[in-house]
């Protein structure tokens, strides 16, 4: 198995929120990637890139599938949330060992419409023009939708660091349906190698039902894995370190 893994951060991050995860499987001998996706690696407090509202999805993926090709073994890649996403398009090019999906958004070909996802996105879905410009969650929807596990203080921390979004890539996301570039379009016969699929039950935005279908299409190949007490931000709320040493004990039975 790959001693290598290739961690993706999803909306509004950055390398930053690999933290934990970074720490923890450096420990136990990994080469820890951290990537930070275009025009995401800025101060939170300025004002964003023009172009990234009309930065998409593949734009994304071809920067990505040019920084592993660069590396020194195919990776095992690990992608959170819209990372996730990411993660199964660059699966299906074949250049993952094995893929961790932590929380993921899903690909297109399934309905991810929820109350609670509408509710997550609200204030992006009712400017007009949304899917062409920068788009950020306001503090109370970031709250409600990844972070209402954690305490008061980290929550507002880590929304501090938040940055920017893509406009298109939420749009083909979770408008696919009307994406004529078929942008999140996985094909599931193409990824054959092993698949992570974590889901925390009380998550809001990419929530366990529409998930358990991400782990559906790759059945052949998939682990699906629901914990209990866990919502989206399974990569810093606390008990992050359950999901962790979970994703450290598959991998090592791949070995």
């Amino acid at each position: 198995m790959s001693k290598t893994i290739f961690m993706i951060h999803g909306m509004w991050g950055g390398a930053w929120y690999w933290t934990n995860y970074k720490i923890f499987f450096e420990q136990e001998g990994f080469n820890c990637v951290t990537t930070t996706l275009r025009y995401h690696d800025v101060n939170p407090q300025d004002p964003p890139n023009v172009k990234l509202g009309i930065t998409g999805l593949l734009d994304y993926a071809a920067d990505l599938e040019r920084e592993i090709r660069l590396l020194d073994e195919k990776p095992v890649i690990m992608g959170h949330s819209m990372g996730g996403l990411l993660a199964q398009i660059l699966g299906s090019l074949g250049l993952a060992e094995a893929l961790i999906l932590l929380a993921p958004a899903s690909p297109a070909g399934i309905n991810a419409i929820r109350p609670s996802v509408v509710k997550s996105f609200l204030s992006i879905q009712t400017k007009w023009g949304f899917w062409k410009k920068p788009m950020r969650q306001t503090f109370g929807e970031a709250v409600y939708s990844m972070l209402h596990l954690m305490p008061p203080e980290d929550q507002k921390r880590t929304y501090e660091k938040f940055v920017y979004e893509s406009g298109k890539a939420v749009f083909e996301i979770g408008y696919w349906f009307f994406d004529s570039s078929h942008a999140s379009k996985v094909d599931e016969s193409n990824v054959k190698c092993p698949v992570l699929i974590v889901a925390g039950k009380e998550d809001r935005i990419t929530p366990v039902s529409v998930i358990k279908k991400v782990a559906e299409k790759y059945n052949t190949v998939s682990t699906f894995k629901v914990f209990e007490n866990h919502a989206h931000w399974v990569i810093a709320e606390p008990g992050w370190e359950e999901i962790a040493k979970y994703s450290l004990g598959w991998l090592k039975h791949l070995s």
